[in-house]
């Protein structure tokens, strides 16, 4: 399992939070801050998340803008994770005392665009693979069949 594309494998101990990911051929790491009780050696799986968010959005408004050949020179985005009571969020349904995951983004264009480019850039970067995920129902589901490689 592990190496396969499209599989992540995440491995930790049962001291401590660090957790060792293989995606691919790819290894990270992934803590939790010292002031939650981690070591710091990596980001936190909100960060991470957030990071996944992030690069699909930055990756989705550079291949849009490379198709229409527009000059866009750098993206630059800015993230942020919190958690809000339903309550208080007029675009959400659920009306009570639920809190909800919110994550803030700000996109950041550079080149010489125009306008209606930029406007254009900003649609695209909302509609990017991650995103949508991220905005549908999911369903998480546990696999049996033995313990991943």
């Amino acid at each position: 399992m592990a190496g396969a594309e499209g599989v992540v494998v995440v491995r930790g101990g049962a001291k401590g939070f660090v957790q060792e990911v293989t995606a691919g051929r790819h290894h990270l790491v992934a803590d939790e801050p010292v002031a939650s009780g981690g070591t710091d050696r990596g980001p936190g799986p909100y960060e991470l998340l957030m990071s996944a968010l992030g690069s699909c959005m930055s990756m989705t408004i550079a291949l849009y803008a490379r198709t229409k050949k527009w000059p866009l020179e750098g993206v630059v985005i800015r993230l942020s994770h919190s958690r809000v009571y339903a309550k208080d969020c007029r675009d959400c349904v659920v009306r009570d005392d639920t809190l909800l995951d919110r994550i803030d983004t700000q996109v950041q264009l550079s080149g010489a665009l125009t306008a209606e480019q930029e406007q254009k850039l900003m649609e695209v970067a909302h509609k990017c693979p991650v995103h949508r995920t991220l905005k549908s129902q999911i369903e998480i589901r546990e696999v049996t069949g033995g313990a991943p490689s």
